[in-house]
């Protein structure tokens, strides 16, 4: 199989599970069913959209292949007539996105490289690619984006784009680098899950400076 298509495939099955993600966002906001679809074609389509506006790649994937949107729309219906049978599962829709997130950062990787970009841009291209959704996601919803709070999300992209840099030096198969990079960020997302891993934030920060000034 060509290059092109295991990358377009991986793409599409990216943009499906991270399309579930956002519906199911829309379904627990109680949104009704346009409300829902629209989160699952923000967050299925989000990040790769505002990858290719930022390496000048047009016209965008998304609109490009039609295929994309409408994955991303009948992720979103299906979801909103499903959600009620199995969405209580949380460590399915976990692994669903730790996935998502894997796959995105690899690919967006990807696309930075073969446009010529060096390793900052690469680097950016796949965190933006992996989470520019969920924040979109989010910020419709009104909540604060994932990404700008204490959890390991975007720090487990980069980690796996700067792995993806690193291996380009001994300049290897793509499925090679697709799957050590995108694994290594799945399998981060799911032990920071699982341990509970997360960055310090500004509230602990303060509280600890608080106590320390108490006790001074």
């Amino acid at each position: 199989m060509e290059p092109s298509v295991i990358i377009q495939t991986l793409d599409l099955a990216g943009t499906c599970i991270f399309a579930v993600t956002g519906a199911v966002k829309g379904v627990r906001k109680h949104l009704d069913i346009f409300g829902v679809t629209v989160l699952a074609c923000c967050v299925g389509v989000g990040g790769g959209i505002i990858r290719d506006a930022v390496i000048g790649r047009f016209p965008v994937s998304a609109l490009a292949n039609e295929n994309y949107i409408l994955i991303s729309i009948v992720s979103g219906l299906v979801t909103f007539g499903t959600a009620k049978h199995w969405m209580r599962i949380r460590s399915f829709l976990q692994i669903g996105d730790a996935a998502g997130l894997g796959i995105f950062t690899a690919l967006g990787a990807q696309r930075a490289f073969e446009a010529g970009l060096g390793p900052t841009g690469i680097i950016l291209c796949g965190v933006i690619t992996a989470i520019g959704g969920g924040v979109i996601r989010d910020v419709l919803t009104g909540t604060v984006p994932v990404v700008l709070k204490s959890d390991f999300y975007a720090t487990a992209s980069m980690i796996g784009a700067m792995i993806f840099c690193f291996m380009l030096k001994s300049d290897p198969p793509f499925p090679l680098l697709f799957i050590v990079s995108a694994g290594t960020v799945t399998v981060l997302r799911l032990l920071a899950l699982h341990y509970n891993v997360q960055l310090p934030a500004a509230g602990y920060l303060t509280r600890r400076h608080r106590r320390r000034q108490e006790k001074g």
